[in-house]
């Protein structure tokens, strides 16, 4: 199976190249899929801080009938919340993004480290998401 994994340290300016290096692995139509990078990236520097270790993980081609998205982080206590964001908020979207977007998100929880994925399917739009949370 064909996939891009990239280590680096979560900052603001890193998700033009996570973005950049999504669409050269996906190529056309990875929209989705880099909006997701982004929305993850954006958690962990938020609720984790600047320069949190993450390991950015895609598999698929663009052309599978399924691409998954994982960003794992090394903080298995801090999980992704979804709530609502009022129309003056700055910020507390990008779950709802997430959800918009991904056939089914969650979060998998391993030994000193947690993974938040999703799942897409370029060619179809979402039907019947899923949120998953699983412990390790």
């Amino acid at each position: 199976m064909n996939e891009l994994v990239i280590r680096l340290p979560a900052t603001a300016r890193a998700a033009p190249m996570l973005r950049h290096a999504v669409r050269e692995h996906l190529g056309a139509g990875s929209g989705d899929a880099e909006l997701c990078v982004t929305e993850l990236l954006a958690n962990v520097v938020r609720h984790l801080g600047e320069g949190t270790p993450v390991t950015l993980r895609v598999t698929g081609n663009g052309r599978a009938a399924r691409t998954r998205v994982e960003l794992t982080d090394p903080d298995p206590r801090a999980w992704p919340v979804p709530r609502p964001a009022g129309e003056g908020d700055e910020s507390g979207r990008g779950l709802a993004l997430l959800d918009a977007v991904a056939l089914r998100w969650g979060v998998t929880q391993g030994h000193g480290a947690k993974t938040v994925w999703c799942e897409l399917d370029p060619g179809h739009s979402p039907h019947g998401r899923v949120a998953v949370i699983t412990g390790g």
